[in-house]
């Protein structure tokens, strides 16, 4: 129980400072047991412009392990997203990691968005 409520402070400490707009929207990335998801939000608008993740068929074919919360699924989510959000006039977002340390899969998917031509 107290690991979940640390969770859970740290989780709003971070979020307190991170807001999206129509500008510069959030960009948050989740990390379950076995995939990573990401979503690119307008928190002003209370709406989801963009949503990916390693269970989607365009990366799911490219990745053969049956966990696909690692390095290498993270990269491809990083380099699609950017491939996705671009052409939909979203080159600037904001990073929200959640509870997550920036290193590992957080650090790749991250890199790899910033390689794909979004701005953060």
């Amino acid at each position: 129980m107290k690991r979940e409520l640390r969770r859970q402070r740290r989780k709003k400490s971070i979020r307190k400072r991170i807001f999206g707009d129509s500008e510069r929207p959030r960009m948050c990335l989740t990390k379950t047991s076995k995939n990573l998801y990401s979503q690119i939000i307008d928190d002003m608008a209370s709406k989801t412009l963009v949503g990916l993740s390693t269970q989607s068929e365009t990366i799911s074919k490219q990745i053969k392990s049956y966990t696909k919360k690692n390095i290498t699924s993270a990269k491809l989510l990083g380099e699609e997203i950017a491939k996705i959000a671009i052409p939909k006039g979203i080159k600037k977002v904001v990073l929200d990691r959640s509870r997550y340390k920036y290193h590992g899969v957080i650090k790749a998917f991250a890199e790899a968005a910033r390689a794909g031509g979004l701005e953060f």
